[in-house]
């Protein structure tokens, strides 16, 4: 195994990423690289260009609302990438203005330092699950809103009904109201299989 040459600090947002490289044994300022997109292609790129230069390179990067879908590429590349906690990388007390640059040279700084935390990359399978559990419960916040929407449209026309008040077998009169509310009723049903 050969020993890494450069630590690359990333700085990932939704469309670009801000890239700096600390080399090894130099204790000199960390130079700002520059910003790429946020894509394969660029990030593919990036990534071969830092490994002719440099030799074997380690990347890292903050969890966050991106993602590992750059380390997951990275990974497939041969290449080392570090996902590290937000919340437990090292600041600066008085230390408060932030951009993206600055963010991605303070990475590549702390990674070549060792001082930060890692986290736990889960693969696609269990990246997936906190997904389902979220459609899961929006569905069953939508079918809640949807019987409350309709027991109250039920109650302002005085429609007293026996048995579930969101069932399909509910006749309404031609006249009490528009065919917009008598259109909830099936979408209703179907979204809890009734």
């Amino acid at each position: 195994m050969q020993s890494v040459c450069a630590f690359v600090g990333l700085d990932v947002h939704k469309q670009t990423i801000s890239v700096a490289v600390a080399d090894v044994g130099r204790a000199d300022e960390v130079p700002h690289v520059g910003t790429i997109k946020n894509n394969l292609t660029a990030i593919g790129k990036l990534a071969r260009s830092l490994a002719r230069r440099h030799g074997v390179v380690e990347f890292v990067y903050e969890a966050g609302s991106c993602g590992y879908n750059v380390q997951r590429q990275l990974s497939t590349m041969g290449m080392i990438c570090r996902v590290c906690a937000p919340s437990l990388t090292p600041r600066k007390s008085g230390e408060r203005i932030k951009n993206d640059r600055r963010d991605a040279i303070i990475l590549a700084r702390l990674h070549r330092a060792g001082e930060l935390t890692y986290v736990w990359v889960p693969d696609a399978r269990h990246e997936a699950l906190p997904d389902l559990v979220r459609a899961r419960h929006a569905a069953g916040q939508d079918v809640r809103r949807d019987r409350i929407r309709i027991q109250a449209f039920m109650l302002r026309c005085d429609l007293r009904f026996e048995g579930k008040a969101w069932s399909p077998d509910l006749a309404l009169q031609q006249d009490v109201r528009p065919s917009g509310a008598r259109d909830c009723i099936p979408d209703l049903s179907q979204r809890t299989g009734a």
